[in-house]
């Protein structure tokens, strides 16, 4: 049976039930209105679960669905219908793996991939850029310069500057940009440099910026700014491309400088949110090949949104001298369309070829079983492994998700630590002081299942040590969870976990 016929033959079955409850109530006995309702509903749970047997789903992601169509049969049916169809998703993605493989490789496949200074790494980091390049069809480049930015105030201050000097084009890519002060700014600059004859590409995400207000949008298209939304949604409930976001954060100016990491477009990440205070972040600054990477990704995204090809000569990195003094850079897109679940095998190929240590920064931390079993056999056997998280939640639901992990975590010697300065929002994985990632992807399922993300892997470059530095200071403002604290946590704290737990898979 087709999709589209399993899909209207439930919506059939849960029209009929709720049709009945309201049109029947007085000219039918209660009795038997509660048992045909009860019999339609038993019907439409068990031929939706039936369905989601047949799609070979994780044990874990197959219960929890059972568990929430059996308890909310109503509700389970309709948040199915929006974020449970696994076909959906290979449907609306094919098309655009194979054209990215493609391009990717003819781009990216053949570049110098300098074996003879991979042969200096370690045996296990050679095995991680190895898996990467096959993943994400990107070699390692040892002609890549990074910065890393802390914060707003720095990340906003390069970003505007660089835009200030753009003469060919500027790429953007975003989840949230906001119709704020830093927004307005942002967009001021690109309407100047529009008027001044530079290209300008504007990249959102229809959910993340669902607020963005039509005129900011109208007044950037006047001004000769290509403005696109990504995976618009016009009726959540009847489509499912609202499950699948694109979380990533993108600046390419000229083909020669590029911007990723977790700051979106806010005055929050200014810290002027009266609720966070100061915003915690982290941001990536790259020169030289690497970018050519983050520019086929984004001219790869633009492709599948408008169908213009745009993949020439002159949006691509020129070539530049080779810098002795940097270390290796691998940029790596993740998303729904790779079946392979890149960012999540590579942070799982990270944990586990740690010698020394595992440090990880993430606002947001709902590990599946790989990921969470990678982590408890690393600190159990010695490696140190420290895992930085807020305080304060932004998304209750997914806040208690994440504590409901931290007593197993505990139990084999992880070290947790609480953000306690402000909110915590950075997304950092530190393997043994010289492996590195810095990027949009969370420790979270959402990042390795359904985002699209971008990450930055780096091996001994000048921002891994500065990563490494600013790791130690930010636990110095953090508070230790010691697990007889926290097993004297509230109970309905402890409940609000177990319930959230309970959704992970989902999440």
């Amino acid at each position: 049976m087709k999709n589209t016929v399993r899909v209207l033959l439930f919506a059939i079955i849960i029209g009929f039930s709720i049709y009945i409850i309201q049109n029947f109530t007085g000219s039918i006995s209660s009795e038997w209105m509660i048992t045909a309702t009860t019999v339609l509903f038993t019907f439409s749970i068990i031929f939706i679960g039936f369905v989601i047997f047949l799609e070979n789903r994780k044990p874990s992601q197959t219960i929890t669905w059972l568990v929430v169509l059996g308890s909310f049969p109503l509700i389970g049916f309709l948040f199915y219908l929006v974020f449970g169809r696994n076909v959906r998703k290979k449907k609306l993605f094919d098309r655009k793996a194979l054209v990215d493989e493609k391009i990717m490789f003819e781009i990216e496949g053949n570049q110098s991939t300098y074996e003879d200074r991979i042969d200096l790494m370690g045996d296990h980091q050679q095995m991680l850029f190895n898996l990467a390049h096959r993943l994400g069809h990107t070699p390692i480049s040892f002609a890549t310069r990074t910065k890393a930015l802390t914060n707003g105030n720095e990340t906003f201050g390069h970003i505007f500057g660089e835009i200030e000097k753009a003469k060919h084009h500027i790429h953007l890519e975003y989840y949230i940009v906001r119709h704020d002060e830093v927004g307005n700014k942002l967009k001021d600059a690109l309407i100047k440099k529009a008027k001044e004859g530079v290209e300008v590409r504007f990249l959102y995400d229809s959910v993340g910026s669902w607020k963005l207000s039509k005129t900011y949008i109208k007044e950037m298209q006047q001004s000769g700014i290509d403005v696109v939304s990504f995976l618009p949604v016009k009726m959540p409930f009847l489509n499912n491309k609202v499950n699948f976001r694109n979380h990533r954060k993108i600046i390419v100016i000229d083909g020669t400088v590029g911007f990723v990491g977790g700051l979106n477009v806010g005055d929050e990440y200014l810290g002027k949110d009266e609720y966070f205070g100061f915003w915690r972040d982290t941001h990536l600054m790259v020169w030289g090949e690497a970018v050519r990477t983050l520019q086929m990704i984004f001219l790869q995204d633009w492709y599948y949104m408008t169908g213009e090809n745009i993949v020439k000569k002159e949006y691509m990195t020129p070539s530049v001298q080779l810098e002795e003094h940097e270390g290796g850079v691998q940029i790596i897109a993740g998303g729904p369309d790779n079946k392979w679940e890149v960012i999540k095998n590579l942070f799982f190929s990270m944990i586990t070829s740690a010698k020394d240590s595992i440090w990880i920064a993430s606002p947001y931390f709902v590990p599946d079983e790989d990921i969470l079993s990678a982590l408890k056999v690393a600190a159990l056997s010695g490696v140190d492994v420290r895992l930085l998280v807020p305080k304060r939640p932004d998304k209750k639901i997914v806040f208690y998700a994440s504590r409901s992990y931290f007593l197993e975590l505990l139990e084999a010697g992880v070290k947790i630590y609480e953000y306690e300065e402000g909110f915590m929002h950075s997304k950092i994985v530190i393997v043994d002081y010289e492996l590195a990632s810095i990027g949009t992807a969370n420790m979270d399922m959402r990042s390795f299942h359904l985002n699209f993300e971008v990450n930055a892997f780096l091996y001994r470059t000048r921002s891994t040590q500065k990563l490494v530095d600013e790791y130690e200071r930010d636990l110095k403002v953090s508070h230790e969870i010691i697990m007889d604290e926290f097993n004297k946590r509230p109970f309905r704290h402890k409940l609000y976990e177990s319930m959230s737990r309970l959704l992970s898979p989902l999440l």
